[in-house]
């Protein structure tokens, strides 16, 4: 998960560092791709030459392969999106690595070139060379104290890693847990939730005059996890919320740029979250008969769910002979919590996130969720994603972005999973059962947004979108172009009502 970041730097969330993919993996990946999603036949050496950090190549390429006639518009989307996508790197490999030294410094202020060197050495600080250039990604002094005991050990002052409230073992997991089993039913302890998400475009992003087009995350209408959806309010009033049906839902607004003004758009709504909890006995469960509503859930989905020779030879490490699906579920969802939570660069930077966390060494929530969808799949169990928010209401003001998923287990049908929370530890009074309280269960301090990743939004983007995999934050653009989030900021604020009567909003 996500750790809670001071508001100027939230938009900057998704973060983590890995090794490039080998040219011939990547060639490999896009050669799964999908026409569309490729574009020009120079598309697959393009993305490749640009994971290796041949940019200046990869430029070439692109013009030429822009200069071709006959190019449709598809084509040329693609291939102008890795121009952008270069640039976007850019944005998040800006340190040198004196730069790096020198922030690592300044909490061990008597580092020495030794450490630093041996650290460096070890890949715990994620850099890329390009066009011969070692760049280091901006989070990476910071993630080194989310990987390195050593380096935590060495710290001058010894100040707790910040982790959201749900990732230990707490009393609201317990109530839940004893709530389902006692009612007998998986969705319990309803609370209803008024909230208000904000985006703002910085002053002077757009010309004065030109519309700015902005599009806020709205929930899911989920029976038995989120219900009786109402609309409260927006800013602008005028708006156009996404149907129920959009795997990726937003409410769309507009308005004028006025000069050395922020442009700020907000939507108000309540709704009722209930937490969730399957009592699962691995002796029930079987493998399921895919019917063709569940194929698409054991298939692959390039670029990111592909099921890669390093893919297969990682499940079979981790599945051994294992022919129960929950027990496989369970040693691959053990085997992806082990993978330390970091800052992620952004997810469209990334030509394939689940290979991506597969090799970093580190991933964060989203990277784990897509890397154990993956495996799941690979192993003919239906996964899907979900993702949205978490907040707490603990008086800590504490929200973040977060991804997790759902799994299909027959005869319980889908149950989510949240391997980035992961494994909780059950203490002397507890029952064991806790310790799998995410591989089938879910707390109710969270909006689902979006039931799928890399879905077109409703009303569509004409450009490009910021994060073309996840919906979170918001994406905004103008007649000119996308917004990026270097431009955009984005807030969360809430309360708990009391309970309402009735359901059935949306």
């Amino acid at each position: 998960m996500n750790t809670q970041l001071p508001a100027a730097t939230r938009i900057r969330r998704h973060v983590v560092g890995t090794r490039l993919l080998p040219l011939i993996a990547a060639l490999v990946l896009l050669a799964a791709t999908p026409a569309w999603a490729t574009g020009a036949p120079a598309l697959p050496s393009i993305t490749a030459q640009i994971d290796a950090g041949h940019f200046k190549a990869a430029q070439a390429a692109i013009d030429t392969a822009l200069a071709q006639p006959g190019v449709t518009a598809d084509q040329r989307h693609a291939l102008l999106f890795q121009r952008e996508r270069m640039r976007r790197i850019l944005l998040d490999f800006t340190l040198g690595a004196d730069d790096v030294e020198a922030r690592v410094r300044k909490s061990i202020p008597d580092l020495s070139d030794a450490e630093f060197a041996k650290w460096n050495a070890a890949g715990l600080f994620e850099h890329q060379v390009i066009d011969g250039r070692t760049l280091y990604f901006k989070r990476s002094p910071g993630n080194l104290f989310r990987l390195s005991p050593e380096a935590v050990a060495r710290r001058a002052v010894q100040t707790p890693i910040s982790d959201g409230p749900m990732e230990a073992l707490n009393d609201h997991q317990r109530a839940i847990f004893r709530a389902a089993l006692d009612q007998h039913r998986a969705s319990v302890l309803p609370q209803r939730v008024r909230m208000t998400q904000t985006l703002t475009v910085d002053a002077d992003a757009v010309p004065a005059g030109e519309t700015v087009r902005a599009w806020i995350p709205y929930p899911q209408a989920i029976p038995g996890q989120q219900e009786d959806i109402r609309y409260v309010a927006s800013v602008p009033a005028k708006h156009a919320i996404a149907p129920v049906s959009a795997p990726q839902r937003t409410v769309y607004l507009e308005k004028p740029a006025v000069a050395g003004q922020k442009a700020a758009f907000s939507v108000t709504y309540e709704l009722t979250l209930l937490a969730q909890y399957h009592a699962i006995d691995p002796a029930r469960v079987q493998p399921e008969t895919i019917t063709p509503e569940l194929a698409p859930f054991v298939a692959e989905r390039a670029p990111h769910i592909v099921f890669t020779d390093a893919m297969r030879a990682f499940s079979r490490k981790v599945v051994g002979d294992e022919k129960n699906p929950y027990r496989i579920a369970q040693k691959l969802f053990a085997a992806v919590d082990r993978i330390p939570w970091a800052g992620a660069r952004e997810y469209s930077t990334i030509s394939n996130i689940s290979d991506y966390a597969l090799h970093a060494g580190h991933a964060d929530c989203g990277q784990q969720t897509l890397l154990l969808m993956t495996l799941l799949r690979l192993n003919g169990i239906p996964a899907r994603w979900q993702s949205g928010m978490v907040f707490a209401a603990d008086g800590s003001g504490y929200s973040n972005i977060h991804d997790w998923g759902f799994l299909y287990l027959a005869p319980y049908g889908w149950v989510p999973m949240d391997v980035t929370t992961g494994r909780l530890h059950p203490g002397a009074g507890d029952d064991p059962a806790l310790e799998w309280f995410y591989l089938g269960g879910l707390d109710n301090w969270r909006i689902a947004f979006n039931a799928d990743y890399d879905r077109r939004f409703e009303p569509p983007k004409r450009h490009f979108r910021s994060d073309d995999v996840d919906s979170q934050r918001g994406e905004a653009e103008w007649r000119g172009g996308n917004i990026y989030f270097d431009q955009l900021d984005y807030d969360f604020d809430w309360r708990v009502l009391p309970a309402r009567q009735g359901r059935g909003g949306n």
